[in-house]
């Protein structure tokens, strides 16, 4: 029997299908009753589940990762689908194909690497240029860029994402630096690089999209920073012992260090550098312009011109009207 994709269900659906259990919490109301809220993947999208009067130690033998038969039925809450889920369960590894599982990458891989590979190759600085070719001639790493997301909910969350964002934020930057000469190129595109490098650390995704325990610990700024300084020892070593020049081995620490731009979005630092400050920019719109258009474009409630309200960004966002609005 074919699987029934997340994208194609709609308002009084009765589902019994396979998902991936991407996120499970156990939450008590106000009475004390337990209730589940699982988020359910597939290959198209993201559901939310809930299910009511759970009893806690039957649901102990899932988690977040596995993959669960649910039987359910989707019903339309605040402009947005959701399931109510009246049965969830281990779902035996015979039942279901992998692939119907396996988010791709947006864009071709191959083809981002071989650009980021030509970026890389354009620095003009030999010191910076040697530093830049240590990180490219690291296979293990590489192929973690290749294959990590950017993120778990938010901005290029799926394999292939990392280096979808960065190379698309080396593009801009490239147009920003034509446009503000004063701007130190080879330190912003190496800035743009390592940013989110941790990312290959501070996230799991086989097969789910997840934390690691060093990333909830450490966070990706922290690992990218001990990520940098393995390759400026060994650069030190190619170089016959040679350094990189003291003040840029600190503004790039510190565009890692203050690329989310505020203290409470996270940055360590506030951005006091051109490059820190245009790094910033460049992330903050990248990032946010791909949440605006994959939330308007996996919006499974296609007779709205509206998305639902999302309380991440804090809007519900215009689809246009050719939704075919029943909205109010």
């Amino acid at each position: 029997m074919p699987h029934t994709f997340v994208k194609d269900l709609s308002d009084g659906d009765n589902v019994n299908e396979i998902f991936l259990l991407a996120d499970k919490q156990l939450r008590a109301n106000r009475n004390a009753d337990m209730y589940l809220l699982a988020t359910l993947r597939d290959k198209t999208g993201v559901v939310n589940g809930l299910m009511w009067n759970v009893v806690e130690s039957k649901m102990q033998h899932f988690s977040t990762g596995d993959m669960v038969h649910v039987k359910g039925k989707v019903q339309l809450y605040q402009g947005g689908l959701q399931m109510i889920i009246n049965f969830i369960d281990l779902a035996p590894e015979s039942s279901y194909n992998a692939e119907d599982f396996q988010v791709e990458p947006q864009a071709n891989v191959a083809v981002l690497l071989e650009r980021l590979q030509e970026l890389m190759a354009s620095i003009k600085s030999p010191k910076l240029l040697a530093l830049a070719t240590c990180f490219m001639d690291d296979k293990t790493l590489v192929d973690d860029l290749c294959a990590a997301p950017a993120g778990v909910k938010a901005h290029h969350a799926y394999q292939g994402g990392l280096i979808e964002h960065v190379v698309s934020m080396c593009e801009v930057a490239e147009r920003l630096c034509d446009h503000y000469p004063k701007l130190n190129r080879d330190l912003l595109l190496l800035g743009v690089l390592l940013h989110d490098l941790g990312k290959i650390r501070e996230l799991s995704w086989d097969p789910t999209l997840a934390y690691t325990d060093e990333g909830q610990l450490l966070g990706h700024m922290n690992i990218a920073i001990e990520i940098l300084n393995e390759k400026l020892m060994l650069v030190r070593a190619e170089l016959g012992g040679e350094t990189l020049d003291e003040e840029d081995i600190l503004r790039l620490k510190h565009m890692i260090l203050s690329h989310h731009g505020t203290l409470e979005f996270g940055s360590p630092r506030l951005p006091m550098t051109p490059e820190a400050i245009v790094l910033h920019y460049i992330d903050n719109i990248d990032a946010k312009l791909h949440e605006f258009t994959r939330s308007i474009e996996d919006d499974m409630n296609k007779d709205s011109s509206w998305t639902p309200y999302s309380p991440r960004i804090e809007r519900k966002l215009f689809k246009g009207y050719g939704s075919n609005s029943s909205d109010e």
